[in-house]
């Protein structure tokens, strides 16, 4: 693969040009091309990154591109992508959660290869593991290099993985409610900001071990009868799980 067209350089567009193109990057360099969409971004690549290129339109993007992912705001894509023509011989790659295959490819009335991916933005240090569904030898081998790839054959399983994605930013309002908690206790903010940081940098490091589940990694950094027991069944108990279940549920039928 040696062309690649991302249109929507917002977060997830920058994070796979980085890990495409940043230090460590072990494969050749393909050449990137970007939209204009995100302008600011997209400048600031091409000047960083030899190869990445910011293009005066989407077509022009589509057409100078093998390879062709879509990383827009589900909001925004039909506006984005009116118009827009696309070959078969292109192959693309829809970033879009909500955005289904059917309706994605009726927008750009194309029988080009479609591939759904779930790419987060870790994938700039490749270090994310992205679902990809159909699996598809291209885009597989495009997010092996960024982390990994995590193919699956049908759209319900992925739909379920893609809920989990929704959890990313309350595991980090967790993490900023201990800290008030804490600094309401008179912990100084960079003090209680540094240790909570520590505390589960090195339980993420833990996860690394595959040879462990989840419930034994649980168990293991647990002692009966003590601190970490006893935060577990007196604040996730089951009507705190019942409620992480619910709207996990709810952002499932909407995705679906």
């Amino acid at each position: 693969m040696h062309r690649i067209g991302i249109i929507g350089v917002g977060e997830i567009g920058r994070a796979i040009v980085e890990g495409l193109r940043g230090g460590g990057a072990s494969a050749p360099p393909e050449e990137v091309f970007l939209s204009p969409r995100g302008a600011r971004t997209a400048a600031e690549l091409a000047g960083r990154f030899e190869g990445v290129r910011v293009c005066a339109d989407n077509q022009e993007v589509v057409d100078r591109s093998e390879l062709v992912v879509l990383a827009l705001r589900r909001q925004d894509h039909r506006a984005a992508l009116a118009g827009l023509k696309v070959d078969d011989t292109r192959t693309v790659v829809n970033l879009m959660a909500g955005v289904s295959t059917e309706e994605l490819r009726r927008t750009l009335a194309t029988g080009a290869p479609i591939v759904h991916a779930i790419p987060l933005p870790a994938v700039r240090e490749r270090r994310s593991v992205t679902v990809t569904r159909p699996s598809h030898p291209v885009v597989d081998a495009l997010f092996d290099r960024l982390g990994g790839a995590l193919p699956v054959a049908d759209e319900d399983t992925f739909a379920v993985l893609s809920a989990l994605t929704g959890t990313l930013t309350a595991h980090y309002a967790y993490l900023t409610a201990l800290t008030s908690w804490a600094t309401d206790h008179g912990i100084a903010p960079e003090v209680a900001d540094r240790y909570v940081r520590g505390l589960f940098e090195s339980v993420g490091r833990s996860l690394a071990d595959g040879t462990r589940p989840l419930h034994r990694l649980a168990a293991d950094h647990e002692t009966p009868g003590g601190s970490n027991e006893r935060i577990r069944t007196t604040w996730f108990g089951p009507a705190n799980a019942a409620a992480l279940g619910e709207a996990l549920d709810g952002l499932l039928d909407d995705l679906r």
